[in-house]
């Protein structure tokens, strides 16, 4: 496949983490192990902004999404987004259904499930709601045109879920892999009929053993070895719509050459 384009996202607002800014230079640093030298920065805000409507930094993030939906449009697609918190996802996912309509599959990676809503997130921290509201049930400001329906969507390695998430996943039969399953990639990519598929990480997906730079480690994750092995096959069945990399907060020089190692194992790349 042609060099894709590597959108940078700085954004910081969308976590809950105390040391939430960090993440800007996370992703710097994220963005720039990727070969190439087709990239691009997101022009989004950096300061901190207001709670409204139950959502932390609410007025930012928006604004912050309008930037991210320039850069998204101009980078083209596939594209490599690196975030910055993974609210960043909302501009690439968006796209991608504009492309590929129901027959788009979303391959969430993450110890998380995204999936609350400003009722019922314990922290106000918009990253804990991203995939709900890419699903149509977020703050308004924030939930795109068009959205996914629970059928295009795979939880993959999520192993923490608050009481309001799990009734989701349970009502809606949303696919659930846990990061035992996925010690046989073959069981996630033979679960999804689709014509594309995107591939969202928040890197705390991996167990903290073998990665501290997240803000909400949680154990009994995936090694790196693991999650490259689940992407490879994926991409290695389906056409990639999108990559994204998220929740990159340095505290550990080891994590990067860490980072190194699984984009260098990341196909196509």
């Amino acid at each position: 496949m042609p060099e894709p384009m590597v959108v940078e996202i700085p954004q910081w607002q969308g976590s809950g983490s105390p040391e939430a800014p960090r993440l800007t230079e996370g992703a710097r640093l994220l963005a720039g192990l990727f070969p190439g030298s087709r990239r691009l920065r997101a022009n989004v805000d950096d300061a901190p902004g207001d709670t409204r409507d139950g959502v932390r930094h609410l007025d930012v993030l928006a604004a912050n999404l309008a930037a991210a939906r320039e850069a998204t449009a101009a980078g083209g697609h596939p594209a490599v987004t690196i975030g910055g918190d993974c609210g960043i996802d909302l501009a690439p996912i968006e796209a991608a259904l504009h492309r590929h309509g129901d027959r788009l599959a979303v391959v969430w990676f993450d110890a998380h499930g995204d999936l609350n809503t400003p009722q019922t997130s314990p922290s106000g921290a918009f990253h804990g709601m991203v995939l709900r509201t890419l699903l149509g049930e977020g703050p308004a400001d924030l939930t795109p045109a068009r959205t996914l329906t629970p059928a295009q969507v795979t939880l993959a390695g999520v192993r923490s879920l608050d009481p309001g998430e799990r009734d989701y996943v349970e009502r809606h039969g949303l696919r659930h892999l846990t990061p035992e399953a996925l010690a046989d990639p073959s069981a996630l990519v033979s679960s999804i009929d689709a014509d594309a598929v995107h591939v969202h990480i928040d890197l705390d997906v991996l167990d903290p053993s073998t990665f501290t730079s997240i803000g909400y480690p949680e154990p009994g994750g995936l090694t790196p070895e693991a999650l490259a092995a689940a992407v490879t096959a994926l991409t290695a069945r389906l056409p990639l719509a999108g990559l994204t990399i998220t929740e990159y907060q340095p505290n550990d020089p080891q994590d990067q050459e860490t980072l190194s190692r699984l984009i260098a194992a990341l196909a196509p790349f």
